[in-house]
């Protein structure tokens, strides 16, 4: 197999794995790239520690099959893979560890649609974005676990510089703000469509979700769910909610992917921006992205501890 190399390796700095995806039939291979020896700690995605087979210490330079040392690891989910000093008091810790070293790893392990096992595993570096915009900055994580394809899309066309230079250009007040639509007309997206990933998540103050054509037929008060054509056509567009009691009812109509961490005054000051039609939510002078950056997760700056509660009240 051939071994990651370039910005891959960089990224993941400590905890690098062999590669991106893994079939079922595959070990899951992970070698410590610095130059001291890591204990490994893995949770779920809510930070619960999951227990190992054996020794989690993992010599310099050494590689370990993470399915064999955390079974759970090997079950569908979302797993969070941590490197931590051979002696960090977090090892004795029923929680996330917060002096780990380099960048923990995303490990999703996928359905297959049509069973019950796993169909295929991903790895990938737990990131953050922050948007810079003309009314301020906003940084923001993201549901792996619940919206995994869309996660990957947004950072995917962040890095990629997709929303650099487009605008919000939807504004319902105490509603939403929408961006993300490269002719700021609504219509607009990156030329493809993503799959619905409905889930419990609820669309609190400040969650990011992604725009998609309604169904006429849709109704959450009946719960006649949309249709395939109408679920399945999100893009590039996305909302960040501003109040709860309004946006509750797109909870399991809407994909729900992440949350605005720091910097939800932003989003609220664009909430209040002057329309030339309100009907339309068209504002009088849209509010500019001037870029998107994503970063890698690390010790001394994770925004996942800022994290706010992804449950209803």
């Amino acid at each position: 197999m051939t071994p990651v190399i370039g910005a891959l390796a960089i990224f993941f700095s400590v905890l690098v794995p062999q590669k991106m995806w893994f079939a079922p039939s595959q070990p899951l291979l992970v070698t410590d790239k610095s130059s001291q020896d890591v204990a490994l700690i893995m949770t779920d995605f809510s930070g619960k520690p999951q227990a190992a087979k054996g020794p989690a210490v993992l010599k310099a330079g050494a590689t370990v099959d993470v399915k064999n040392l955390f079974p759970t690891g090997d079950t569908v989910g979302t797993w969070i893979l941590y490197a931590v000093p051979t002696g960090s008091p977090s090892l004795a810790a029923a929680t996330v560890p917060k002096d780990f070293l380099g960048t923990p790893l995303v490990i999703e392990v996928l359905q297959d649609p049509s069973s019950d096992g796993p169909q295929v595993t991903r790895v990938v570096p737990l990131e953050y974005t922050v948007m810079q915009t003309d009314a301020g900055t906003m940084k923001m994580i993201f549901y792996y676990d619940a919206a995994p394809h869309t996660v990957d899309t947004f950072l995917t066309l962040s890095a990629e510089g997709f929303y650099d230079g487009l605008t919000f250009h939807r504004i319902v007040p105490d509603f939403v703000i929408q961006g993300g639509d490269p002719l700021a007309t609504g219509t607009g997206g990156p030329g493809f469509h993503l799959d619905a990933e409905f889930s419990g998540r609820p669309h609190l103050e400040g969650v990011l979700s992604m725009a998609r054509n309604g169904d006429p037929d849709e109704n959450p008060q009946t719960g006649t769910m949309p249709r395939p054509q109408y679920a399945n056509s999100a893009g590039s567009q996305f909302f960040i909610c501003l109040d709860y009691r309004n946006t509750q009812q797109l909870d399991h109509y809407y994909t729900a992917f992440g949350q605005v961490v720091e910097g939800f005054d932003v989003a609220q000051k664009i909430g209040k921006s002057p329309l030339i039609d309100p009907q339309n939510g068209t504002p009088r002078v849209p509010t500019v992205i001037q870029s998107v950056k994503v970063y890698a997760v690390t010790a001394a700056e994770d925004p996942y501890l800022l994290a706010k509660p992804t449950t209803a009240p």
